[in-house]
């Protein structure tokens, strides 16, 4: 089972290789090597952002998906940041969307709010999945 798949890949890798040149150079899609890869990879994320893609249901959301893989990996090896306490994280995010403590609905109340950013409570398992669905980023960002 194993042999034959490896011989339907090799027959197909033909086409995937001259596929892949085609829409290497239409799209510029590659790995990230240096600033100028990462420029252009980004540039066509925005495009892809700009028509629509972040919707899961548009036909190039999957592209996107992979495009945005890349440019995280080439941050992640290029432009380590300090890791962030999710408490450091909720007030950036307030401050990036201009929020209040009372308009936090994942997490409770404004004194509930008050109390997490006062690091007198900590974000449960139920706040981290509401902000993660609100603010379109994983969970463990928050840990």
């Amino acid at each position: 089972m194993r042999a034959t798949k490896k011989i339907k890949a090799r027959q197909s890798l033909a086409s995937v290789q001259k596929g892949w040149e085609a829409f290497h150079k239409m799209s510029g899609m590659r790995h990230i090597a240096n600033d100028k890869d990462y420029d252009e990879v980004v540039a066509l994320a925005d495009a892809l952002v700009d028509i629509g893609a972040m919707d899961k249901k548009h036909a190039s959301h999957s592209l996107l998906a992979v495009l945005a893989d890349l440019i995280y990996a080439y941050d992640q090896r290029n432009y380590r940041q300090a890791d962030v306490h999710g408490v450091d994280l909720l007030r950036f995010l307030m401050e990036q969307h201009d929020l209040r403590q009372n308009q936090l609905p994942e997490i409770g109340t404004q004194s509930v709010v008050s109390e997490i950013l006062a690091g007198k409570r900590d974000l449960t398992v139920t706040h981290i999945r509401g902000l993660s669905e609100r603010f379109g980023l994983s969970p463990a960002v928050f840990f």
